[in-house]
């Protein structure tokens, strides 16, 4: 069997590590399994990008798309076409897209168009703002895909009101017009189990910055709607300064964001620190021993609320309600100077073991689905 996983961004590599382990186990046990990894180059900087590969062992890509940064619909289709010429290439039984960016969406568009079946991991979300182009690539590759990963019982019920059946593993197999619907949990839960322990040993970030635990918080700022949107940037660091002024804040800061910030008139005040990014392991043990995290980054909210620290969401609406159902995470117009969380409940995004739920029902679904030509289930190949 033969599995095309295409990734372009930091918060892809992290999803893809546990997927990974998952099918080298299945190798490892002697089941065959082809895993041909596409990194569109949609994060290309050192510090986004090739520090993540090498801090979570993340093999050399067989395919490097090079598509670089560029406008919404440049950077897309350059992700379409030459994601087009790796399948006429490689011929495989399934392509697997993770998240909401323009690699996801253009490495969909991409293999929906030779017929190749498309898994969605991270599936079913919504914010219900379409001025997000994060919102338009998860609609449009759900809509397309023939499995449908989803990490939440929120994200299979958004797929409900929106037409989509959920039917059984072994009702025939999936395809566009009748996708597989499965609520897998989250495999940022398993990167974060994974990754915990190496950083818990490896990191020295604390030690590096002069910081000691629980004295500071961690600010990320990094989405489109806020970083190209000058009125709304600018209303962040306002409320920044405004609700932090005696505390000391760390700004890992993406080399996109810090392009649009060296050109805008309001700055951050001076106890803001500004950084130049980090890797996962040190990021996570800064969020770990922070004492408040605010960001416009969905996964953030989550490592967060796995990692217990609050939250407070930079952005007006969230796709992970739950983490604001638990009291662990607030948006920013309905801070009040500090919010109480109960107790995390854990299993709220599954138990650890996604990936291999996600690797399981690919090899169950897909392999030996060959259409008479010998190509991909239902492909032209």
């Amino acid at each position: 069997m033969k599995i095309v996983n295409i990734i372009g961004a930091r918060p892809q590599f992290i999803k893809y590590v546990p997927v990974s382990k998952a099918i080298e186990k299945i190798n490892a046990s002697g089941h065959p399994v082809r895993d041909v990894l596409v990194h569109t180059g949609q994060h290309y900087d050192y510090s986004m990008s090739k520090i993540f590969f090498d801090e979570l062992g993340i093999k050399e890509p067989d395919y490097h798309l090079g598509v670089g940064s560029g406008p919404h619909g440049m950077q897309t289709a350059s992700v379409l076409q030459k994601t087009e010429e790796v399948c006429l290439q490689e011929r495989p039984d399934i392509v697997v897209v993770y998240g909401d960016t323009n690699s996801t969406l253009g490495g969909a568009l991409a293999s929906a168009k030779l017929h190749v079946p498309i898994a969605h991991v991270e599936a079913g979300l919504r914010s219900f703002n379409k001025c997000m182009p994060e919102e338009i690539n998860r609609i449009l590759t759900d809509h397309i895909s023939s499995v449908l990963f989803c990490p939440t019982n929120a994200a299979v019920d958004n797929l409900c009101r929106e037409g989509f059946e959920v039917r059984a593993v072994n009702g025939g197999p999936p395809h566009i017009s009748s996708p597989l619907i499965i609520n897998t949990g989250d495999v940022m839960y398993d990167a974060l189990l994974y990754s915990l322990k190496i950083a818990e040993e490896k990191s020295s970030v604390l030690r590096d910055l002069d910081i000691a635990p629980k004295t500071y918080r961690v600010l990320t700022v990094h989405r489109a709607e806020n970083t190209d949107n000058e009125v709304n940037f600018k209303e962040i660091i306002d409320f920044v300064n405004d609700t932090s002024s005696g505390s000391s804040i760390l700004f890992p800061m993406h080399p996109r964001t810090r392009k649009v910030y060296e050109n805008i008139r309001t700055k951050f005040s001076g106890n803001v620190r500004i950084i130049g990014p980090v890797g996962y392991f040190d990021f996570l043990t800064l969020v770990k021993n922070s004492e408040l995290v605010m960001t416009d980054s969905g996964g953030l909210q989550k490592e967060a609320y796995w990692l217990k620290v609050p939250c407070v969401t930079l952005r007006h609406e969230t796709e992970w309600v739950e983490t604001v159902q638990s009291g662990w995470n607030v948006l920013y117009r309905d801070y009040k100077g500090s919010h109480r969380p109960s107790e995390a409940e854990g299993l709220l995004y599954g138990d650890g073991r996604a990936a291999e739920r996600i690797v399981e029902t690919l090899i169950g679904s897909f392999e030996c689905r060959k259409c008479p030509s010998g190509g991909a289930h239902g492909g032209p190949f």
